[in-house]
């Protein structure tokens, strides 16, 4: 009877195997790019060039700080513009649900149509508040009668992003609004072809047609940390060690496979009278 006495291969030697130095390598590259992705999401989370104080407060021309059918930035939300144009006839529709400090009213909006675009543009413009319906709709006849005009109005207000359609409450007409949204008005606008359209709507400062001001206070100074942004930085940086974790767990599972296999091996070479065991 020979006995030949060796070991199994150590987690260390297992990993030096060049299949796992190659899997190794891959984890390195799969994590670089991980940290690659936190870094870039790392320094889009933090504002170095944020508004000065009171900037939102000026009033700047529409051109200037939005495009047609562009998302308005964060920072230039509540932003003051100014546009000039004129109301199209029989797109004065009402919005429900809206507060003006604190009580429940609604919106009178107009399409308002820009004069100096080179080609055709609008803007959706909340005009301003009524306490009733009744009121409401006593006004948007009055803003009809200035529309059939033709006179260019000048509107000073805030701009402000679009909120969402939704749809209306169960029991109201289908075309009932609850939402300021510049999309769901377009859908009942008329002479939209060819129309180019903003995606944020400006709450006017001055009411006209017998409507209150609407009430629109100052933005609050945001913070020029973006936590949403350092959040996912976060998760890069765990996805990253993950990947050094997934070449760690592949290659020990190896191991611990042939571990078993020269147990098992020994086992059978025990009951057989022999011991022969091999390892690297």
């Amino acid at each position: 009877m020979t006995d030949q006495i060796s070991f199994p291969p150590t987690l260390r030697e297992v990993m030096l195997r060049p299949r796992w130095i190659g899997v190794l390598l891959f984890a390195l590259v799969v994590a670089g790019v991980f940290a690659w992705l936190g870094q870039w999401q790392l320094a889009r989370a933090i504002d170095t060039d944020p508004l000065p104080p009171g900037a939102t407060e000026q009033v700047r021309p529409l051109a200037e700080v939005a495009s047609p059918g562009e998302y308005l930035p964060e920072p230039l939300v509540g932003q003051r513009v100014e546009v000039t144009g004129r109301w199209v006839p029989g797109d004065f529709l009402i919005v429900s649900s809206r507060f003006n400090d604190g009580v429940e009213g609604y919106w009178v909006t107009g399409q308002l149509r820009l004069a100096d675009a080179a080609a055709p543009t609008s803007v959706a413009v909340a005009v301003g508040w009524a306490p009733t319906l009744t009121d409401a709709e006593s006004a948007a006849q009055a803003l009809e009668a200035l529309a059939a005009a033709g006179e260019p109005v000048t509107i000073v207000g805030r701009l402000i992003s679009d909120e969402g359609p939704l749809p209306p409450p169960r029991g109201e007409p289908p075309l009932t609004m609850i939402r300021m949204s510049p999309a769901a008005l377009l859908s009942q606008w008329h002479d939209t072809a060819g129309l180019d359209v903003y995606r944020p709507y400006v709450a006017s400062q001055s009411a006209s047609g017998g409507l209150v001001d609407i009430v629109s206070p100052a933005p609050n100074a945001g913070s020029t940390v973006n936590w949403l942004n350092i959040f996912y930085a976060a998760e890069w940086v765990v996805f990253a060690g993950f990947a050094f974790y997934f070449w760690y767990r592949l290659a020990k599972d190896a191991w611990e496979k042939e571990v078993e296999e020269f147990e098992d091996a020994v086992a059978d070479a025990s009951g057989s009278g022999s011991v022969t065991a091999t390892g690297d």
